[in-house]
């Protein structure tokens, strides 16, 4: 089995894991790369195109089209969804904030008074740890994993990635060894003349 990958593509992603250090795992950062492009897929209509996906853009967060928002009121919980590119509330088209004000007698905080479910989602999450999600999504690095003539097997990866982690051990200093005592007489020390301050060490007294 071999894998199509630019070459320079792949030395980017090798030279990126050196910056970051910890634990370099190639094919981690790999599959990593391509897990994060089948979610984004995974989010779209099938058989759509992403430029053509409908749905609500809330400041950083985007609802698509069928996204049901719920707010809890006095005993009850009231509902919106969004419908084309507008959020539809009792037949009228209204922002978050509209929809979390329309049943509240005070000020409140959209971000916080609204729950969401997006198409994908099991159940109603939030809007606020969604938005902190995504902002922590778009911090971390990520790779593109691009396709090309280039045909590099397993072996040639794996080959790559040892060159790497002899590279990076090969930055730690290693430790510096002492030099070892030599035994050896100095020169003139068995002269006659210097035999006689030599002792044993038990004939010394203390």
């Amino acid at each position: 089995m071999s894998v199509n990958l630019d070459t320079e593509v792949l030395l980017r992603l090798i030279s990126q894991l050196q910056i970051r250090g910890g634990a370099q795992d190639l094919s981690s950062a790999i599959n990593s790369a391509i897990e994060l492009w089948m979610r984004e897929q995974a989010k779209l209509s099938k058989g759509s195109d992403p430029a053509s996906v409908r749905g609500y853009q809330w400041k950083t967060l985007f609802l698509p089209e069928g996204t049901e928002l719920r707010s809890w009121s006095y005993g009850e919980y009231n509902y919106a969804r969004v419908i084309g590119d507008e959020i539809i509330h009792k037949g009228k088209a209204v922002s978050p904030n509209q929809f979390a004000q329309s049943f509240a007698r005070s000020t409140r905080n959209a971000w916080e008074d609204v729950r969401v479910r997006r198409p994908d989602d099991k159940q109603f999450k939030q809007a606020s740890l969604l938005r902190q999600e995504l902002a922590k999504q778009q911090a971390q690095p990520q790779t593109a994993v691009a396709a090309a003539p280039a045909a590099l097997s397993e072996s040639a990866i794996l080959a790559l990635l040892a060159a790497l982690q002899v590279q990076t051990q090969a930055h730690a200093a290693a430790p510096a060894t002492a030099t070892p005592r030599n035994p050896s007489p100095g020169e003139g020390w068995d002269l006659p003349e210097r035999r006689k301050f030599r002792y044993r060490l038990e004939d010394v007294a203390y």
